[in-house]
This record gives C-alpha cells, sequence and structure tokens, in this order.
C-alpha cells in the first residue's frame, strides 16, 4: 500500500518547496579564461570569495580575467635511489661494497679472484 502513495511522484529530483518569499544573495559574474582560448564565465555571490583559478572544460587551469597573479607554490626537487643511498653511504664505502659484491658473485660462477685491488 505505501508502494502506491508514492507512484507518480519522483523524489529524489523535485523538491515540494516553492521559491515563494526566497531572497537570493545578488551575483556577479566572473571569467576565466585558460591557455586554450576558452572563455568560462560563472556565477558567484557578491560575498563569495573569488578562486584565482578554476578548472576549465578541457582540464587546464583557467585563470581569473583582471585578478591578482597565481603564486606558484615551491616545489622540492625529487630525490632519486642514488640521492638517498648518498644520504647512507659515501662513494668510497660504495666502492667497496662493489668489490665485494662482483667477487662473490665471480666465486658462485666459478671464476678465479681478481688481482686488482
Amino acid at each position: 500500500m505505501a508502494e502506491r502513495s508514492l507512484r507518480g511522484t519522483n523524489l529524489s529530483a523535485l523538491s515540494m518547496e516553492t521559491d515563494e518569499n526566497v531572497v537570493l544573495s545578488e551575483r556577479q559574474i566572473t571569467r576565466y579564461v585558460c591557455s586554450n582560448n576558452h572563455v568560462s564565465e560563472l556565477p558567484f555571490s557578491i560575498e563569495a570569495d573569488i578562486p584565482p583559478v578554476w578548472e576549465c572544460r578541457c582540464g587546464l587551469e583557467a585563470k581569473l580575467v583582471d585578478g591578482p597573479e597565481v603564486e606558484g607554490k615551491p616545489t622540492k626537487a625529487a630525490r632519486t635511489h642514488w640521492d638517498m643511498l648518498l644520504e647512507r653511504r659515501s662513494i668510497p664505502e660504495l666502492e667497496e661494497l662493489l668489490k665485494e659484491r662482483l667477487e662473490l658473485l665471480r666465486r658462485s660462477r666459478g671464476e678465479k679472484p681478481s688481482k686488482t685491488a
């Protein structure tokens, strides 16, 4: 019986409230332009903080027309495996480890030990 009483109404998309006596805030239209020259015009409330960048429909970053210049975030250089290794070991230590590992490898293959040292 409860199913029949809800027939014909779309509860997920429709609101039963009306717009009577609702005061909308004042709006301003802001324009953003991306590097592909796509222009996006968006309405914001007069009281809202306007973001200096907006994602364009093409996926690039669009900048606010006549807005403040966007400050770039400082980026750290990527640390490589070599950089992290050098934080733990010095070059002479690494050379010594390399010699030890090469000798172990040669012995496991049945080769004679090298006489360079």
